[in-house]
């Protein structure tokens, strides 16, 4: 049997469901034996590639960055699960859109904020373009599976990838394993 093609995402997220993704203690052994890890930010790939089976995508989309990124990993991706409860609601990360724009975040964080000369950075590449709204994952793309939690439990995390490892489809149910927060 060929070995699945797994990736992880990082959007805009804290990276506590990465974190949980490690919490799977000794069952990353039987995961290894069972998949190549193609892209995360546990390894060192600078582009998402091709012909990706499964991914976990952490995080709401905050910026055109991971626009961009969310539109090329559904493009490339069989599976796509929408890791977290700020890739499922935004949550913590979309606490913004309240203000209206991403203009007072700026402002408070470069201007308001700084000790001395304060500026919002301009040039290219320094902080990427912030979207005035931020919004969860299912509202650029389609996603396959929902994985609440802040940050769901190494236990829902086994529960998702599991079945798919068997070529089945992950049935979560019950407040183990699909409660927020």
């Amino acid at each position: 049997m060929a070995r699945l093609k797994l990736a992880t995402v990082w959007l805009g997220g804290c990276s506590g469901c990465h974190m949980s993704f490690l919490d799977l203690d000794e069952w990353l052994f039987d995961l290894a034996a069972q998949v190549d890890l193609v892209y995360s930010p546990f390894m060192d790939a600078k582009e998402y590639p091709e012909g990706v089976d499964v991914v976990l995508v952490e995080g709401a989309i905050a910026n055109k960055e991971h626009l961009a990124m969310i539109k090329t990993v559904r493009e490339r991706s069989q599976i796509l699960i929408s890791f977290g409860d700020c890739a499922v609601t935004g949550n913590v990360t979309a606490l913004r859109n309240p203000l209206g724009s991403a203009e007072p975040v700026l402002q408070r964080c470069y201007i308001e904020a700084a000790d001395i000369h304060g500026q919002i950075p301009q040039e290219l590449g320094i902080v990427p373009q912030l979207l005035d709204r931020v919004t969860p994952v299912h509202t650029v793309v389609p996603v396959d599976i929902y994985l609440p939690g802040c940050p769901p439990s190494a236990t829902r995390i086994k529960a998702a990838l599991e079945p798919i490892l068997h070529g089945e489809t992950p049935q979560l149910a019950g407040r183990e394993l699909i409660k927020f927060g």
